[in-house]
């Protein structure tokens, strides 16, 4: 998990296809790449280190402050995706985090669809 969640931010912060979803972070991503590997823990079924340290996740709600349109959805789903082609060797387990992160991305959305 610590290697997926600091790939997540090593892709997120050098990549200029994610540049508007890394603006968006607070610097330097010390804190945030800690947190998101204890939600990951726990989110994929492991020992529960942020819910015991912060309390239930309530992700959604903890991101209302940022604007998540379909644009910064996608810029995260870009980022995760590529760390899923590099870590994830076994197909099947790969297209279930695909889905699983896909379903994530898009409860995150909290901004109106724009045509």
């Amino acid at each position: 998990m610590r290697a997926m969640a600091d790939r997540f931010y090593d892709i997120m912060s050098t990549d200029p296809a994610a540049q508007e979803l890394f603006d968006l972070h607070p610097q330097p991503l010390t804190a945030i790449r800690q947190k998101f590997f204890e939600f990951l823990c726990g989110w994929l079924g492991g020992p529960q280190y942020y819910e015991q340290k912060y309390g239930h996740p309530r992700l959604r709600a903890r991101h209302l402050p940022f604007a998540i349109d379909i644009k910064m959805r996608d810029q995260w789903l870009h980022c995760m995706y590529q760390v899923l082609e590099e870590q994830v060797q076994e197909p099947a387990l790969k297209h279930e985090l695909r889905q699983r992160f896909t379903a994530l991305a898009h409860h995150m959305i909290n901004q109106p669809y724009s045509a």
